[in-house]
């Protein structure tokens, strides 16, 4: 059973868009999935995304996917919502994958905007409106025009909204003025999906994180939430200045490179990267050790 949800928070407050453990030959490690979700679900995330592109979803098979679900919501779906990653930029796959990751248990689905081909706005609210249509499950739209090439725009997330089974939103606009307004006419869930603006976000009217620096530091991620929420902004900026190493050097290259290195650095399952991903060098764990030992990180 799925933790309680409520229409302002439907899947928690902060969740951690988890990193897929392989073996040292390259293979999924569902041992290590279910050993990691419980250490990030221990350290505080009141949910995990899987399957998304932290979790290297380009490069896993369907049935992988399937299997990573069902892996992490066995261990830890009694406590814990588990979105599962269905977006792709062929809406008939997308559906086969929503599909999948219900059987598989997921609490929600996460649908990024379809990728490299750029439709137009009525593109994207038919290929949003038929993943959330494939399904019982409540739904996460994703807009990252940076990776996706084409932005979500207000008028796209308002009509959207109005879908029953679209819920929230991560945001990684980068905008906060778009978001500002996207917030107050929509009425979504709004999660920051850009840590170096958690906290801008929350002013302007997020209620929580999709993070990828959450493998690392969602103590503090909770501490600056809950201090935003206290009405205490000192705290939260302090908090939020303090972190500022870690965000910084956990995007100085590609973030699941950079994650996947950091829980190296910890002893927690992460494994080798699939191609074209590639390890950090020597010099690049270096200077990715001093960020995370400037923001507080214990390695």
């Amino acid at each position: 059973m799925a933790p309680t949800s409520t229409p302002q928070t439907p899947f928690g407050r902060v969740l951690t868009a988890m990193v897929t453990p392989f073996t040292a030959d390259g293979a999924l490690d569902l041992d290590g999935a279910q050993r990691l979700a419980a250490h990030l679900v221990d350290a505080g995330n009141d949910g995990l995304v899987v399957n998304g592109t932290t979790g290297e979803s380009p490069t896993t098979s369907d049935a992988e996917k399937a299997q990573l679900v069902r892996a992490v919501v066995d261990a830890v779906g009694d406590r814990a919502f588990v979105v599962a990653g269905a977006g792709t930029n062929d809406t008939h796959h997308s559906l086969e994958l929503a599909r999948a990751a219900q059987d598989a248990g997921a609490h929600g689905l996460l649908a990024v905007t379809p990728y490299y081909s750029k439709p137009p706005q009525e593109g994207l609210l038919r290929h949003f409106t038929a993943i959330a249509d494939a399904t019982d499950l409540p739904v996460m739209l994703y807009d990252i025009p940076g990776r996706s090439g084409v932005p979500i725009n207000t008028e796209t997330i308002v009509r959207l909204a109005e879908h029953p089974r679209i819920v929230a939103n991560k945001d990684a606009k980068g905008d906060l003025g778009r978001a500002s307004w996207a917030i107050a006419r929509s009425g979504l869930a709004w999660y920051s999906g850009d840590d170096m603006l958690n906290l801008p976000l929350l002013s302007v009217g997020a209620i929580g994180f999709v993070s990828v620096v959450g493998h690392v530091v969602t103590p503090e991620l909770r501490a600056l939430l809950d201090a935003h929420l206290n009405g205490d902004v000192t705290k939260a900026t302090e908090i939020h200045q303090k972190l500022l190493p870690v965000f910084t050097g956990m995007f100085r290259t590609q973030g699941v490179i950079t994650t996947k290195a950091a829980l190296g650095l910890q002893g927690l399952p992460g494994g080798p990267l699939r191609l074209p991903l590639v390890e950090l060098s020597p010099e690049e764990t270096e200077q990715l050790t001093r960020d995370l030992a400037a923001g507080g990180v214990q390695l």
